[in-house]
């Protein structure tokens, strides 16, 4: 029911069961006097990040995605604008995306101009675009410019979630609601997929904000998108924070990139 999953390598199948099983083992290469050549590891850019390594092809996955297939929670951070501090401005946003090992999974940056960023604020169109650590851009944000009024749910928050670039392959749209942020996930055809319910109240102190990801008839509880408490002084002072994403290993990995489009509609309608 929840898509066709992506099975990551050398993993079992969990409760959502996949069409096939696309494991790989690394074969090592041999050299004269039997000796054995180790892997090549990634090593830390000039900036000190360290990526993570680079997944083989997988079929029928769009490209760049062949890293979700291995993990299960994704940690974003955004970072820390000096200028936005400075003058108070809007700037745009850039964020770093992690697994739980604090490698980068992709680096998302916003392309937005400076009238439309300092005139809309938090309600603004958007194009945030994701790369890999190629630099190739494999996920493509685009949330239109929608009214952030609750009494008029004709017009809600909408976001198209594309990869590659260009192609559909999901939409995260606001349901309406009196008191709760509920959002749906959607697959390319307009399908639902998943169901996103918030807290009534978004604005906490000391603790973290979360956000079940849960089935479409909200029976049963798959993931959660968090926005976690960074201390006080950064709370007050900046508007930068960070996120964590959680879903099912075995959840169909465009559903994985539309869940990492549905945090950053969050991050910028809430936060």
């Amino acid at each position: 029911p929840y898509g066709s999953p992506q099975q990551a390598p050398g993993t079992h199948q969990g409760r959502w069961q996949g069409a096939g099983n696309y494991g790989f083992q690394a074969q090592p290469m041999g050299v004269p006097g039997g000796f054995v050549v180790p892997p090549v590891q990634i090593q830390p850019t000039m900036d000190g990040t360290i990526w993570m390594p680079i997944p083989p092809s997988i079929p029928n996955c769009p490209p760049g995605l062949e890293y979700l297939t291995q993990i299960d929670q994704v940690l974003i951070h955004q970072q820390l604008e000096l200028l936005e501090i400075v003058t108070g401005l809007e700037v745009n946003n850039k964020y770093e995306l992690k697994n739980a090992l604090g490698q980068r999974v992709y680096f998302a940056a916003e392309d937005t101009d400076c009238l439309t960023r300092n005139c809309c604020g938090p309600s603004r169109p958007f194009t945030i675009r994701i790369t890999d650590n190629l630099g190739h851009e494999v996920i493509t944000l685009q949330r239109p410019l929608r009214c952030s009024a609750c009494c008029c749910p004709c017009c809600l928050q909408e976001l198209e979630v594309q990869a590659p670039p260009g192609r559909t392959i999901g939409y995260v749209v606001q349901n309406w609601h009196v008191c709760l942020p509920k959002f749906t996930i959607q697959d390319e055809k307009r399908t639902d997929i998943l169901k996103i319910t918030g807290p009534c109240v978004v604005c906490r102190c000391c603790e973290d904000v979360n956000f079940e990801v849960k089935s479409v008839d909200e029976t049963c509880t798959v993931g959660k998108i968090s926005k976690q408490w960074t201390g006080l002084v950064r709370e007050m002072f900046t508007d930068t924070d960070n996120f964590g994403i959680s879903f099912p290993m075995d959840l169909d990995v465009k559903m994985k990139a539309v869940m990492i489009g549905a945090c950053f509609l969050i991050v910028s309608h809430f936060f």
